[in-house]
């Protein structure tokens, strides 16, 4: 059995991270189903897709033009807000097969895309909503791939981010996200997702383990996991968890540790 964990890991710490490659290894640790053969048919469908594109297309507004016109209107790709509430519109392989999903994911269409295509593409992880980049970035020539590829100027985004967050963009947001920082948010939301679905804790842990295997993630989500451990009745491994995460607390929080660390012992008296 292929060891979808490790090869996760890999890729993530590789020199430079595949973007395709990492979210469709998410898919394959999100559903048993998955075999080698889908992830090689969703690859295959992306160089399809980016065969498609105008051959000799040149410059950022011709290239948002261009993947709107192939992404959003013809091959149909775009996101309603119903598919907030489904888990497979963060997996990229259903993304693919349905056209529809969170504004990240297919963002990460249109990256993948466009960048088979020669087109000098990025990402932006604006405050909740994901779009992306073409060209240069001080030009800000962006696109929404949730709206069908609709174009957006620095306005636009100004306007996302106020409505999203109540303040000013801030020249921060406009760096060009990471692969691993992509990845990082897909699973955010897919624990977002299972956050509200008590009896789908097997989600929102695979996610938290994909997570710290990431070379940059949050500590807490070492804290995360225990506690979902302890939720699924793995009390001894969640409650040594706990108590090593308290040990790197000692030094920022020493209060927040010794509640840790009760959580812990409460976690042990499950077991009498």
């Amino acid at each position: 059995m292929t060891d979808w964990r490790r090869e996760f890991a890999e890729e993530a710490r590789s020199e430079r991270p595949d973007l395709a490659r990492l979210c469709l290894l998410v898919c394959a640790v999100a559903d048993p189903a998955v075999t080698q053969a889908d992830l090689d048919a969703a690859e295959i469908e992306l160089d399809r897709l980016a065969g498609l594109v105008p051959y000799g297309t040149h410059g950022a507004d011709a290239w948002v033009a261009a993947l709107a016109e192939l992404l959003g209107r013809r091959a149909g790709f775009q996101g309603v807000p119903a598919d907030y509430q489904r888990l497979e519109s963060s997996l990229l392989h259903e993304v693919l097969r349905r056209r529809r999903g969170l504004p990240i994911l297919l963002s990460v269409v249109w990256m993948e895309v466009a960048r088979r295509a020669g087109a000098p593409v990025y990402g932006l992880g604006l405050p909740g909503h994901f779009v992306i980049g073409f060209g240069d970035p001080a030009e800000l020539r962006l696109a929404d791939p949730f709206a069908g590829g609709r174009a957006m100027t620095g306005t636009d985004a100004e306007l996302l981010v106020a409505g999203a967050t109540g303040e000013a963009l801030d020249p921060s947001m406009l760096r060009p996200a990471t692969p691993a920082a992509i990845v990082l948010r897909i699973l955010n939301n897919i624990r977002a997702w299972a956050s509200t679905r008590p009896e789908r804790s097997d989600v929102a842990l695979w996610a938290v383990e994909l997570s710290l295997l990431l070379p940059s993630h949050p500590a807490r989500l070492r804290y995360e996991r225990a506690e979902l451990l302890v939720r699924r009745g793995d009390f001894l491994t969640g409650a040594a968890e706990m108590e090593a995460y308290a040990t790197i607390m000692d030094a920022v929080e020493p209060t927040a540790a010794e509640e840790i660390r009760r959580h812990a012992r409460a976690a042990r008296a499950r077991l009498n």
